[in-house]
C-alpha cells in the first residue's frame, strides 16, 4: 500500500490544472486497453444535490485527476466507499433509498456506474451515513410530526449482506439530525439548528428495536451558530458552521484536537469554550457559506469541505490550518450542489 504521507506533497500543487480523464487503479486491475494505468494514491468521492453526478477526485503522484460519474439519482447526500468490496453506497434523497454500486476503480470518467444493490424504500430526508462492518447507520431529518415547531430526527440502522440492505431498525431522536460520526462504538450526532453535538453510546448494540431514545450527553460548541458537518481522524474532530443558512459568506469550521477527552469533560448541558480547545476558520477569504459537510486526513492535516451556497456549490480544501482564522481555500474546485463527501486513503 502507498502511504497517504505521500499526498502531503501535491498540496502545494493544488492549484495546478485539474484533468478530467479516464483513469484507473493499477493496484486493483492492472489497466487495460491502450491507456496506461493511473496510480491512485487516495480518492475524494463527493455527491451533488442538484445532479445525478459523482465526482470522484483522484490523487495520482502528478497530482488531481477529475473523474465524474452518472448515478440513477438526481439528488444525493452521504456517500461511503468500501475499498475492500471496491463498491461505493451512496444516499438518494429522490428515490428515498440506499444504493450501492460496484466496480468504481474499473468505471472510466463519465459512465454510469453500476447499481449492485438497493434498499427498500424507506428513507424520507437522508444526510449523512456512518458505517460500521456491515451496519449502515442513516440520518434522516424528515419532520415526522407535522409540527414544523417541534424538532426531531432519526437514525436508520440497515444491515448489508453482498446484495442486498435489510432494514434493522429505527431510532428516535427529539432533535433535528444532520452529519453523524461514529467513533468506536459511539454515535456523535450534530444536533441541527443549534451549536450542539450529542452522543449515543455503544450505538448498534445498545439500540436493536424501534425505539426513542435520549442522547448519553449533548453539549454546545462555543463560537458555531449552525453546525452540519463532522469528522473524525486521528483524534481530531472537525464541526462545520453554516451560520445563517441564507447567508453565502458567514460560514467556517471548527478544528478539535483531543476531541472525544474535551467532550467527556464537558458536563451534560455545558458549553466546550473555544479558548485552548479549538481552532475556527472564517471570514470572507475563505469562501465558506454553507459548509454542509467535512472530512479531514490527519497524516496530511487536510480538511475537504462540500460548499453548498458559494458559486451554487464547491469542494474546498484547507492545508495545515495553524491558529485558524480568515484563510484561503488551497483549493477550490467548482461542483454544482456540492453535498457530502468521503475521503480514503490507498
Amino acid at each position: 500500500m502507498i502511504q497517504m504521507k505521500k499526498i502531503k506533497y501535491l498540496i502545494p500543487i493544488l492549484a495546478l490544472a485539474i484533468s478530467a480523464v479516464s483513469c484507473s487503479n493499477d493496484d486493483e486491475n492492472g489497466g487495460g486497453g491502450d491507456t496506461p494505468p493511473i496510480t491512485i494514491l487516495a480518492n475524494l468521492y463527493a455527491t451533488s444535490n442538484t445532479s445525478n453526478t459523482i465526482y470522484s477526485y483522484d490523487f495520482t503522484p502528478n497530482g488531481i485527476v477529475l473523474r465524474p460519474f452518472n448515478i440513477s439519482s438526481n439528488d444525493n447526500e452521504g456517500i461511503f466507499y468500501d475499498e475492500a468490496a471496491n463498491e461505493l453506497t451512496v444516499l438518494s434523497r429522490e428515490q428515498k433509498v440506499i444504493n450501492t454500486f460496484q466496480n468504481i476503480d474499473q468505471t472510466p470518467a463519465n459512465e454510469t456506474l453500476n447499481l449492485l444493490a438497493s434498499s427498500d424504500v424507506v428513507l424520507d430526508s437522508p444526510r449523512d451515513i456512518a458505517v460500521k462492518d456491515n451496519f449502515y447507520i442513516v440520518s434522516d431529518n424528515a419532520d415526522t410530526d407535522g409540527d414544523p415547531n417541534t424538532d426531531e430526527g432519526r437514525f436508520f440502522i440497515f444491515t448489508k449482506d453482498t446484495m442486498a440492505f435489510t432494514l434493522r431498525n429505527i431510532v428516535t431522536v427529539n432533535y433535528a439530525v444532520w452529519g453523524i460520526q461514529l467513533i468506536g462504538n459511539d454515535l456523535y450526532t450534530v444536533v441541527d439548528k443549534t451549536a450542539d453535538v450529542a452522543v449515543l453510546k455503544n450505538f448498534t448494540s445498545n439500540y436493536t428495536t424501534d425505539v426513542t431514545a435520549t442522547p448519553d450527553k449533548q453539549i454546545t460548541i462555543e463560537g458555531i451558530t449552525r453546525t452540519h458537518g463532522i469528522t473524525e481522524d486521528g483524534g481530531f474532530v472537525i464541526l462545520t458552521d453554516i451560520g445563517d443558512a441564507a447567508n453565502e459568506s458567514d460560514g467556517g469550521f471548527h478544528f478539535i484536537s483531543g476531541f472525544v477527552s474535551k467532550f467527556d469533560a464537558t458536563p451534560d448541558g455545558g458549553t466546550l469554550s473555544v479558548s485552548g480547545n479549538q481552532v475556527r476558520v472564517s471570514g470572507a477569504l475563505t469562501g465558506l457559506g454553507n459548509p454542509v459537510a467535512v472530512e479531514y486526513d490527519s497524516p496530511t492535516q487536510t480538511i475537504f469541505i462540500a460548499e453548498r451556497a458559494n458559486d451554487g456549490g464547491k469542494v474546498l480544501f484547507f492545508n495545515e490550518i495553524g491558529a485558524g482564522g480568515n484563510l484561503v481555500p488551497n483549493f477550490s474546485s467548482p461542483f454544482p450542489g456540492a453535498s457530502s463527501l468521503y475521503f480514503i486513503d490507498r
